[in-house]
């Protein structure tokens, strides 16, 4: 039976321990959640909507408790914590607001017939499997539009997230959701691969590595489930030119930073033109020696701990290995010598295609810099990646920058900003970064009948 625990990496040490689902129990979830499909998809989209209102608002005000569960659990700093609660608010508000206008049915102007109209439908029950980085967040974007679909869920969080995903599940109670509209299981790797292949469950989103993706996805093919993956990525950020270096390196450096570099959409690796990559490189060498890397409690901390000593471990050797193959380290490297699961911010250069980090994802507070002087070199580069999640490009210009936007091969572009993420954008990439989006109206278009009804 799979134990999920609490191991707190700003100490280093284990909090708490829960038991794992029984083998035996599996069952009795599958048979919630359908029976629960029955009512849950009967109810008025009005009333569904007043639920996820209610589940906004007690994120809202259990914010200092969610935020405090998840800098134990995973190690963000309380601030961003505090920010990733109120984005989980404000994707379930959304849905709430435009979800009932989202299902409404639509009349297609088609000749030949009295009416042609397409309306969608809740498919069933479905399976979410989620990662342990953003924890609230990544639920948010599962659960939100499929609950407001009228589908239900049964949720297997990353086993480090055992207490946040109990508070979830929680506030969704205090709010009236139905107790089987949404199930929070403490499961294992087989038990979801049971779940999935079970006739009853008609679907599954993962949010996670290139390995569970492709694990899960075999398993939902063989039985003819829809699957939603949103997996790594290795974003490219461009910069064309700036009027200000140290303004420029204060943003994405900081944005590389965030959650200790653990964002499959993080600006993994910055392209710098010639010009300027000196004074760039020098800069943010600074910025990355002067961090003050602490607990996720302490309220001066600007980085965190990595989830765990065994990822910091990782990303080190990855460092490590791409400096024995000829890459130059700026500054950081390796981990640092006190409890828990501290590393050092980075500066990597001089990368080359010979090299395992020049194909790889770094999840960790790494900064790998490009010098260009071409700029279709720089793209070639830039998208010699298998990943394809998100990218950006920065200039003084806004429409050069967005022209050279859009030759990036990735599912969101971005000029002057990197990653953001709002409630009605659509989430999600193309190669090894999944297939799929998550939010906006396209994440209510993902586990649904899209039904037409024709009438001569």
């Amino acid at each position: 039976m799979t134990t999920y625990r609490t191991h707190n990496p700003s100490t280093g040490r284990t909090v708490a321990e829960y038991p794992g689902l029984d083998d035996g129990h599996v069952d009795a979830v599958l048979a919630r959640v359908t029976d629960g499909f029955a009512h849950w998809r009967a109810t008025p989209p009005a009333e569904r909507s007043s639920v996820l209102a209610a589940i906004a608002g007690g994120f809202e005000a259990r914010s200092d408790e969610l935020a405090a569960a998840i800098s134990e659990e995973m190690g963000k700093p309380l601030r961003q914590a505090e920010g990733e609660v109120a984005l989980a608010a404000s994707i379930y508000r959304w849905y709430s607001e435009h979800g009932p206008a989202l299902l409404r049915p639509e009349t297609l102007d088609v000749p030949g017939a009295r009416e042609s109209t397409v309306s969608v439908e809740a498919v069933g029950p479905l399976v979410g499997v989620m990662p342990w980085n953003y924890p609230y967040y990544q639920v948010a974007r599962f659960a939100a539009p499929n609950l407001m679909t009228g589908n239900t869920v049964i949720l297997k969080h990353a086993s480090i997230c055992a207490r946040s995903s109990a508070l979830v599940e929680l506030i969704q109670r205090e709010a009236g959701l139905p107790e089987d509209a949404y199930v929070n299981v403490y499961a294992s790797s087989g038990q979801v691969a049971t779940m999935i292949a079970d006739p009853r469950v008609r679907g599954v989103s993962l949010t996670g590595s290139e390995a569970a993706g492709a694990a899960v996805a075999e398993v939902a093919a063989k039985n003819l489930k829809k699957s939603v993956l949103e997996l790594g990525g290795s974003d490219p950020l461009i910069i064309l030119d700036t009027e200000d270096v140290d303004r420029l390196v204060g943003a994405v450096g900081r944005a590389r930073l965030s959650n200790a570099g653990q964002a499959c959409n993080s600006p993994k690796r910055m392209f710098v033109p010639e010009g300027i990559y000196d004074e760039f490189v020098t800069g943010l060498t600074d910025l990355y020696s002067t961090i003050t890397v602490g607990p996720a409690e302490d309220p001066t901390t600007e980085m965190g701990p990595l989830s765990s000593e065994e990822a910091r471990d990782g990303v080190v050797e990855q460092v490590r290995t791409a400096v024995e193959q000829g890459a130059k380290l700026r500054v950081g490297g390796d981990s640092i010598d006190r409890p828990g699961a501290f590393m050092e911010p980075t500066v990597l250069t001089d990368i080359t295609p010979e090299m395992d980090v020049y194909h790889e994802e770094v999840f960790g507070p790494v900064a790998m810099v490009y010098r260009y002087s071409d700029l279709d070199e720089a793209l070639r580069i830039a998208n010699d990646t298998r990943f394809g999640l998100s990218g950006s490009v920065w200039g003084t210009d806004p429409e050069e920058a967005a022209r050279v936007a859009d030759r990036i091969e990735a599912g969101m572009v971005y000029v002057n900003e990197h990653g953001t993420t709002r409630a009605g954008l659509p989430f999600g990439g193309v190669k090894a970064s999944g297939y799929g989006r998550e939010l906006g109206r396209w994440g209510m278009g993902e586990f649904v009948n899209t039904k037409l009804r024709r009438v001569r």
